[in-house]
């Protein structure tokens, strides 16, 4: 959410913020909106003050006044119940339209229509050479009995997933290693909770627009997150933070779950693209100063690539343009992994800067040193997601005889091994 009196004074500038991010969204029906709730707002502190004026001429009346000041003032009082009543609806309307308001992207983001002309970075690793047929991760996972895509479709239907053996314990070691890395780097490890309530999907800027990817629980008012980003952010609603508690920074654990909306006929073998997953999830919460939230775009950057060079995994670092980038998002870098069976890099994580976008939608405030109150900015960037993670490690690490070579920073997390299979 943007401040209002930053939309009206800046209206051009939002109006192009909308038509780069492709949000479906009117700004003169906002301002027009807005405006009626400004009038609508005068004629009902006129009428209050006019009710309260005659209330007061009461008591001075003479007995055949009276009655009719009495009169007229139950009369403004039925007519303010109408017009509060109409004020309170136009200001639900013009909510619901601020919420759809995206946030400015900063100088320097690509212009774009989709991922097609998000800008790449740069690319680190070495990809690696094989003096066999590199097999693809189905192929590995079905030729060890590690996974059994058949039988839990039975059980839970298409983009669902079942390991076994030595790579539940693969993928277990992945999330500890992740979790030790952040905690080591700084961040207070959390397990939190899928289940959330709508407000955390507003709060977030999940909604409106997302609905269709989350699943929920009939019977309840709750939903299933598909990122602890979701409950987190949330966590600090309507807070007021001190200056000295930032920056906040979480490591924070869950399920996570996604309907796939419009992905039919998109990645739908294998662990690509799945209706379940576990996800690690670096957020923070900082200061609200570009300068300092920028940084931390940074840090959390650095300790995802941090996390994937000790996994020993190719990838490259890719700017979001506009149109890839979200409606709250400032500032957006994705990174991709190495898959050798497409020969193309797939997305394992994704860093963005929100600015106080969500701070504001969210009600998190935090009195600086002066005592002044400010909305801080938030961000957040994947630590580790599994199991998508599994393919690209699976084929950059296999053998020839089909096992799965373990990198020395995992090993720790694997009783010491440095193979599996």
């Amino acid at each position: 959410m943007l401040d209002l009196k930053f939309i009206r004074e800046n209206a051009e500038t939002v109006r192009t913020a909308i038509q780069q991010k492709r949000v479906n969204l009117n700004l003169d029906e906002l301002l027009a909106v807005d405006q009626q709730v400004s009038e609508m707002k005068k004629t009902v502190e006129a009428k209050q003050t006019e009710r309260n004026q005659n209330a007061k001429l009461v008591p001075k009346a003479t007995p055949e006044e009276r009655p009719v000041l009495i009169q007229k003032g139950k009369d403004l009082s039925e007519e303010l119940k109408t017009l509060e009543a109409d004020l309170r609806e136009k200001q639900e309307a013009l909510r619901l339209l601020l919420l759809k308001v995206p946030n400015v992207p900063l100088d320097g983001v690509p212009v774009g229509r989709d991922d097609e002309e998000n800008v790449e970075i740069r690319r680190e690793g070495e990809l690696p050479t094989f003096d066999f047929e590199p097999r693809d991760h189905i192929t590995l996972l079905e030729n060890k009995d590690w996974a059994d895509f058949e039988r839990v479709g039975n059980v839970s239907g298409s983009r669902s997933y079942l390991l076994k053996g030595d790579m539940v314990l693969l993928e277990m070691a992945i999330l500890n290693f992740a979790m030790t890395y952040l905690s080591q780097n700084g961040f207070t490890p959390m397990s939190v909770s899928a289940l959330v309530r709508p407000e955390a999907f507003w709060g977030t800027g999940h909604f409106p627009g997302g609905e269709d990817q989350v699943y929920k629980v009939e019977g309840d008012d709750l939903m299933l997150a598909g990122t602890a980003e979701v409950p987190v952010n949330f966590l600090h609603a309507k807070e007021v933070l001190s200056e000295d508690q930032l920056p906040i920074t979480y490591a924070a654990i869950s399920g996570a779950f996604r309907s796939e909306a419009g992905s039919a006929g998109r990645d739908v073998k294998g662990l690509i693209r799945v209706h379940e997953f576990k996800k690690v999830e670096q957020y923070v919460i900082c200061k609200g100063n570009l300068e300092e939230s920028q940084a931390w775009f940074y840090k959390l950057l650095s300790n995802a690539e941090g996390i994937l060079k000790a996994l020993e995994l190719p990838y490259r670092v890719i700017q979001n343009c506009t149109g890839d980038m979200g409606a709250g998002k400032v500032w957006m870098y994705d990174i991709e992994s190495w898959v050798p069976s497409e020969q193309k890099y797939r997305e394992t994580h994704s860093c963005s800067n929100l600015g106080d976008w969500q701070a504001r939608r969210t009600g998190i405030r935090y009195k600086d040193k002066d005592g002044k109150m400010q909305f801080p900015h938030t961000l957040n960037n994947t630590g580790i997601a599994s199991p998508r993670i599994l393919v690209p490690f699976l084929e950059n690490h296999q053998q020839k005889d089909g096992s799965i070579r373990i990198p020395e920073a995992l090993r720790p997390f694997l009783g010491g091994r440095d193979r599996i299979g």
